[in-house]
């Protein structure tokens, strides 16, 4: 055993003797990055595609983000919600600039998307109606109300009873949605795109009809731009692809750089109907937290990197589709969240080919690879990855693809 290995084993035996085994024990022990690269603990260096699950939005160590947090630890680091501060007045009301929403919103912060997207279930329940509808796949979360809104019943199974009053229909499929929401429906809730269900691309229209639906009977919409949101599509947010406004936002992952932070925006009726004493978190708008999401904005603008994830994705997707591969099924997805869906089930074997090459990806699914890098991936780095692609999904597939 290699000294390498041995280090990668000694991290993973202390892994299962001190943290709970709800993830699988892991087989790198990470000890620093910088930009879109991370090193482990015996110095070999990997291209990160995963960026933390679309959380490292400007990569590692980005210095954007270590001058803003360190900057405003020196100065506040917490203050709770019984008092206000710059950074999380600054933060909510760029929020509801970049949303297009301006004095029509308001901000509710907290520390995860999990939480968010309980604070938008709280808002739809405030409506009096008793009905929601969220689409089959759909992952928002694994806290009780979260979990509820999930579509995936092999997640909710061990939990159950869940919050009632949640009913999933497929994901695309406006004739389901149309029929499923009535006038005792408060809200429906959708992933612009479904990251954890393999990065799922609705048909065009779809988020307009819901919009209409959504109208037609008095219903909230709500978008859960977790994983889609703060520059990951190529938007700001990904319901600015469709030339619509959604009625409740659930931000988090790139939104903190790599902090913990979450949001939800509501808009028009939706922004005030939790009323004060309604819902609370200590440590939603946490002044370090919204100093990092502040330097995250604020360097996105400033190096056009919109307009950068939005030709990079296209040109990774073609380039992928111009290897010809014969695992190859498919490539989807939009700026730099991304999927390669292979013929077989030989994701995670894929991914481990590719760690040993250097590239650290996702098998999101098991026939489905996911790819959700910094958004400071550069075009070189990318065309490396894609031309170790076909060796990667080679030795997966046996040594049967094209090189």
């Amino acid at each position: 055993m290699s000294s390498q290995q041995q280090a990668n084993a000694a991290a993973a035996h202390r892994w299962r003797e001190a943290i709970m085994p709800t993830y699988g024990t892991p087989a790198v022990e990470l000890v620093s990055g910088s930009g879109c690269t991370v090193t482990d603990a015996e110095g070999k260096t990997y291209l990160d595609l995963l960026g933390g699950i679309a959380v490292a939005a400007l990569g590692h160590a980005h210095s954007a983000v270590t001058s803003a947090v360190s900057e405003q630890i020196a100065k506040l680091g917490h203050v709770s919600n019984f008092y206000s501060h710059e950074p999380e007045l600054r933060l909510a009301e760029r929020l509801l600039q970049l949303a297009g929403v301006g004095d029509d919103g308001r901000v509710f912060f907290c520390n995860s998307g999990s939480e968010a997207n309980e604070a938008a279930f709280k808002i739809a329940r405030r409506t009096g109606r008793p009905g929601i509808v969220a689409a089959d796949g759909g992952f928002h979360g694994r806290t009780l109300g979260s979990l509820a809104l999930t579509g995936q019943p092999e997640k909710q199974r061990p939990f159950e009873p869940l919050p009632g009053g949640v009913s999933h229909v497929p994901f695309g499929d406006v004739a389901a949605l149309d029929e499923a929401v009535d006038e005792h429906t408060a809200a429906i809730v959708l992933e612009p795109i479904q990251g954890e269900a393999g990065v799922i691309v609705p048909p065009e229209g779809y988020l307009r009809s819901a919009r209409e639906i959504a109208d037609r009977n008095g219903a909230l919409l709500i978008l859960d731009e977790v994983q889609t949101g703060i520059g990951r599509t190529g938007h700001w947010f990904a319901f600015q692809r469709y030339g619509i406004v959604p009625d409740v936002i659930t931000l988090a992952k790139g939104l903190g750089g790599g902090l913990p932070l979450g949001a939800c925006i509501g808009v028009g009726r939706a922004a005030f109907l939790l009323e004060a004493g309604q819902h609370a978190t200590t440590f939603g708008g946490n002044p370090v937290c919204c100093a990092a999401a502040l330097a995250v904005i604020d360097t996105i603008e400033s190096e056009g990197l919109l307009e950068h994830v939005a030709r990079l994705g296209k040109e990774i997707i073609a380039a992928v589709e111009r290897l010809d591969h014969p695992a190859v099924r498919e490539v989807r997805g939009a700026g730099l969240l991304l999927a390669v869906e292979l013929n077989d089930d030989i994701a995670p074997a894929a991914v481990e080919s590719a760690r040993a090459r250097g590239y650290l990806i996702n098998p999101v699914r098991p026939d489905t690879l996911r790819l959700a890098p910094p958004l400071i991936l550069d075009g070189q780095r990318a065309n490396d990855f894609v031309r170790d692609l076909a060796e990667v999904l080679s030795e997966a597939a046996g040594g049967e693809g094209k090189n």
